[in-house]
């Protein structure tokens, strides 16, 4: 019996791999120079955002109840964000590859389902609920994501 090939092996070319294999030193040299965002940085810049926002919504329109409903835009964000981050950094996220991942889908969906809950909850809970100033602080503080990445702490670097 012979066996047909659908399409034939690439030949070994002159060319060099695009992906190159970094020796050990290289690696540890990539993973000092980019060390990874820790996300109670984002949490934290989700508060500094969310009590600017909401202090700033409050000055400019004299109304309370915008500035509380800013502000609590911005916990529907900042809470279920705290608690994704607490859930990534306990032990059974970080045991291995396949933990971390199940571990980061069960979080994401426990923060979609509390920011949900949150959201459900609103009119109950900020008197003179303001919808417009609530997304607003809401996209804010979600917003932070990307703003935390560029703010980073980076590592000081040596001169040689």
């Amino acid at each position: 019996m012979t066996t047909k090939r659908i399409a034939p092996l690439p030949e070994e070319s002159e060319e060099a791999s695009p992906v190159q294999t970094l020796t050990a030193e290289q690696a540890r040299r990539v993973r000092e120079q980019n060390p990874p965002v820790s996300p109670w940085w984002v949490v934290a810049g989700q508060v500094v955002v969310g009590f600017v926002a909401a202090l700033a919504a409050w000055a400019l329109t004299g109304k309370q109840n915008v500035g509380w409903s800013v502000a609590y835009g911005a916990l529907a964000v900042v809470i279920p964000a705290a608690v994704f981050a607490r859930g990534l950094t306990g032990k059974f996220s970080s045991l291995n590859a396949g933990s971390a991942a199940v571990g980061f889908l069960l979080w994401e969906m426990v923060k979609i389902a509390l920011t949900l809950a949150m959201m459900a909850m609103a009119n109950r809970l900020v008197a003179g609920l303001s919808w417009p100033a609530l997304l607003i602080g809401l996209v804010l503080a979600m917003k932070v994501y990307w703003v935390a990445l560029a703010f980073a702490p980076r590592p000081k670097t040596k001169s040689s």
